[in-house]
């Protein structure tokens, strides 16, 4: 199976929720919010990775919702589309890429995406 990436290209919520725990309004949401976001789609078409880029409008750009279908984890999809996003933003202009994960997700994303463990603050509200 041959995966695609694309930047910034269509997505319908039906298609996202098959991948994703998504809400109705996604696709307007990250077409009014975001530096943009990442699709990939197997050799059918089918939404079978996502992530979001949402930004600050300069230099900070930011990992949310990162998924991947069922049936292709574990083959490096995730970490292409966080690698497809790093190079977007950074043409973008963008310095810094943040990401905020839950610590079962600790090598994914400083082993195999790359990031640097920082300190940082959150406040639940």
């Amino acid at each position: 199976m041959t995966i695609s990436y694309a930047w910034r290209t269509p997505f319908d919520d039906a298609e996202l929720a098959a991948v994703a725990t998504a809400s109705p309004g996604w696709w307007a949401r990250v077409n009014r919010h975001s530096l943009g976001w990442v699709c990939a789609r197997d050799d059918a078409g089918a939404l079978v990775g996502f992530v979001n880029v949402a930004w600050d409008g300069g230099g900070h750009a930011f990992i949310l919702d990162t998924w991947v279908a069922e049936r292709t984890r574990r083959r490096g999809v995730g970490t292409r589309l966080v690698a497809t996003a790093a190079a977007e933003a950074r043409a973008a202009g963008c310095e810094w890429l943040h990401v905020d994960f839950e610590p079962h997700l600790t090598v994914y994303y400083l082993d195999a995406c790359g990031f640097t463990p920082t300190a940082a603050g959150v406040i639940a509200l």
